[in-house]
This record gives C-alpha cells, sequence and structure tokens, in this order.
C-alpha cells in the first residue's frame, strides 16, 4: 500500500502496474530529470520508504534499472547510477554505429510486412509522449523501437550484442539534458521520429544500404548532442564515424 504523501502521479503510476515494473519507470524518469545524479546511490530503505512499499519490489526495480544500463550494483554498498568515462561512451557510440548498421542491412533482409507495421505503430504512439513529463515513456518507445529492428535481423548474436551495446550507450544522459534545455525538446522529437520514419520507409523497401545509411544518420544526430550537452570530445566522435563511414564504402 502506497502512503498518501507521494505526488499523484508517482502514486498513480504505482497502483496501476506490476510494482516492481512501477518502481523501475519512477526511477527511470528521477534518473533522466535529473533528480538523481551519474554516481547517486540508490538506497533501497529510502526509495522504498518514500514509495510506501516493501523492500522486494524495490530491489527487483532496482534490478531492471542495473539490467537497462542505468545504474550498476556496487559489491557490499549497493546500487548507484552509472557513471561513464569519456572513454566508455566513445567506445558504446562506436559500436553502435556499426551495429546499427549491421542490423538494419540484414533486417532489411528479413523483415515481414507485419514487423513494419509494428514499427509504424510503435512510431505513432511515440508522438503521443512529446512533453518533459513523458521522456521516460518515449525512451522506452524508442528503445523498443530500435529492438525490434534487430529481431527482424533475425540474427541472434546480433540481437545480443545490441542489447549490450544499447544498454552502455547513454541516451538516458541525452534525456536529462533535454530536462536542463526544455527548449530543444520540440525540434529534438521531431528530428527524432523523422528520422525513425526514414529507417522504416528503407526497411519497408528492402533497401539495405539505405536503411543502414538512415540508421548511421540517426545515431550521429546522437553524437551531436553527445559532444555539445556531455562535453564528448569532437575528435574522438569523428574518428569513430570515420571508421564507420570507411567500413561501409567497402
Amino acid at each position: 500500500m502506497l502512503v498518501n504523501s507521494q505526488p499523484k502521479e508517482e502514486s498513480e503510476l504505482i497502483q496501476k502496474r506490476p510494482l516492481k515494473e512501477d518502481i523501475f519507470d519512477v526511477l527511470h524518469e528521477k534518473i533522466i530529470s535529473g533528480t538523481y545524479k551519474p554516481g547517486d546511490w540508490l538506497r533501497q530503505d529510502d526509495i522504498a520508504t518514500q514509495l510506501g512499499v516493501s523492500m522486494t519490489p524495490v530491489r527487483e526495480g532496482l534490478d531492471l534499472l542495473v539490467s537497462a544500463g542505468l545504474a550498476e550494483r556496487v559489491p557490499y554498498r549497493g546500487v548507484r547510477v552509472r557513471e561513464m568515462s569519456t572513454q566508455d561512451v566513445v567506445e558504446a557510440y562506436g559500436l553502435r554505429l556499426v551495429l546499427e548498421a549491421v542490423i538494419a542491412q540484414e533486417a532489411a533482409r528479413y523483415i515481414t510486412d507485419e514487423q513494419v507495421q509494428d514499427l509504424e505503430r510503435m512510431i505513432r504512439e511515440m508522438k503521443k509522449h512529446d512533453s518533459l513529463n513523458e521522456m521516460s515513456n518515449e525512451r522506452k518507445l524508442s528503445r523498443e523501437f530500435h529492438a525490434a529492428i534487430a529481431e527482424a535481423s533475425k540474427n541472434g548474436l546480433l540481437i545480443k550484442l545490441y542489447e549490450v551495446v544499447a544498454n552502455a550507450f547513454p541516451d538516458w544522459l541525452l534525456y536529462e539534458a533535454l530536462f536542463r534545455n526544455p527548449d530543444l525538446l520540440a525540434d529534438s522529437t521531431a528530428n527524432t521520429l523523422k528520422e525513425h520514419v526514414a529507417v522504416v520507409e528503407a526497411l519497408r523497401k528492402r533497401d539495405g544500404n539505405k536503411a543502414a545509411q538512415k540508421s548511421i544518420e540517426h545515431v550521429m544526430d546522437s553524437g551531436k548532442w553527445l559532444e555539445e550537452y556531455l562535453g564528448i570530445p569532437a575528435k574522438l566522435l569523428r574518428e569513430k564515424e570515420e571508421q564507420v563511414s570507411s567500413l561501409m564504402k567497402k
């Protein structure tokens, strides 16, 4: 039973869905909004008290955060919001560029009409979540969108690799930047949707090269954010982009 002292939106969220998933959603929103910052400890007892729930679903919710790459479990100390070095971010960026391209090419070969329709449905759903308060939902939908393309590749190893790399990519920090710069939200949302539509259109036509190109452009748009709002050196990002461009030309 939740205590009545919680904000209405958090209380309603917990009441409507399975506890561990709802606790994940509440903590996820606090992370991308900057309430919890990289390195902050997520204390089970504090969270349980704040939400008026027992320790078990809180622990399960924290496990989901760790699985999603937003938090890390430190032996004998607990769970904290994940911190990433510049090298961590650059490596994840480079791998994501490569995998998005390869997955798009493979997906273009094997994707079904039904899977294309599912991707279009996800895009329509993302359009409904374009406010700051719904950034956690938009992020989840975006991750589902990219995971669905990976699934369409029918390549089990690629799917597993993509999950690892997607969890390592610090997109939650980019969403947090939107909370600090709300005037960027409309353009960011519009660009993301436009890029998603372009990828799906290429997949619909079974054009692997075009799908790969549009997927790379989509990730590179995130690269601009990494540079401008997370302070990642442009030189390191461009090096990764050039490496991927060279591979695509071969």
